[in-house]
């Protein structure tokens, strides 16, 4: 569900998330998030979460394991450095 918001709030939210989504901090954890995805093929509907370090569920991981995203704060979830990979692989 979109938030409702007017145009000039819209536009400057817009102009945040743009600027959060290319901070380093985001784009390595974007870069590592590809190269495991590459790696492991966890399937379809996994995340990988960086705060456990592990493959999640999409809905698990992007709610915050149930506990919703406003009371994640500024955590410095960390990009490890080469992971071992615990493949969740297709069924055939």
């Amino acid at each position: 569900m979109p938030q409702k918001l007017s145009p000039k709030a819209a536009r400057a939210k817009a102009v945040r998330d743009k600027k959060a989504a290319m901070s380093t901090d985001r784009k390595r954890k974007k870069a590592h998030a590809q190269r495991e995805r590459r790696k492991c093929n966890p399937g379809k509907g996994w995340d990988w979460d960086h705060e456990d370090g592990r493959w999640e569920r999409v809905k698990k991981n992007r709610g915050n394991e149930g506990n919703g995203t406003k009371s994640e704060g500024k955590k410095n979830y960390k990009v490890p450095k080469g992971t071992k990979c615990n493949s969740r692989k297709k069924k055939k």
